[in-house]
């Protein structure tokens, strides 16, 4: 059974989701994902890049789960995205509307990557969300949208 969030815990959620890809200190990065990741907790990339489904398909392999578990696997994770989309200072990533609960007490939260600059959204979104009883993250599917 996963804590039911009320609707300021489940904004502070969202908030919380994004500013942990954000962050700059690799310290205080760390720490957020402690805080906000189950020790087991894991994020699966639903839909993988095109170029990596090509090239499974062309070699006749099904396309592998691309999954990360555990907080030095997450680190590894978020650090890098923090490397290749924040670290310029050229976008930020920001929860695109309030987050919502989902059947099975699940939670979604829509997010987009904007342009510092003039807020232009560069891309985008979504993820399913599990907690465990103490409100942290234990599984995370997530879709991205293209990038325009």
């Amino acid at each position: 059974m996963s804590k039911q969030l009320n609707d300021n815990e489940l904004t502070r959620f969202a908030e919380q989701y994004a500013a942990q890809w954000n962050e700059s200190d690799p310290a205080a990065r760390s720490k957020a994902i402690r805080e906000l990741w189950a020790p087991t907790g894991a994020q699966t990339l639903v839909d993988p890049p095109v170029e990596m489904r090509e090239a499974a398909e062309q070699l006749q392999f099904p396309m592998p789960p691309l999954e990360v578990r555990g907080h030095d696997a997450l680190d590894r994770r978020v650090t890098r995205a923090y490397e290749m989309f924040i670290e310029s200072g050229e976008y930020e990533f920001a929860v695109e509307d309030a987050a919502i609960r989902l059947p099975a007490g699940l939670i979604g939260v829509s997010w987009t990557m904007v342009a510092k600059a003039d807020g232009t959204v560069a891309g985008g979104g979504f993820e399913v969300i599990g907690l465990d009883d103490e409100g942290r993250i234990l599984s995370d599917h997530q879709y991205i949208a293209g990038v325009r």
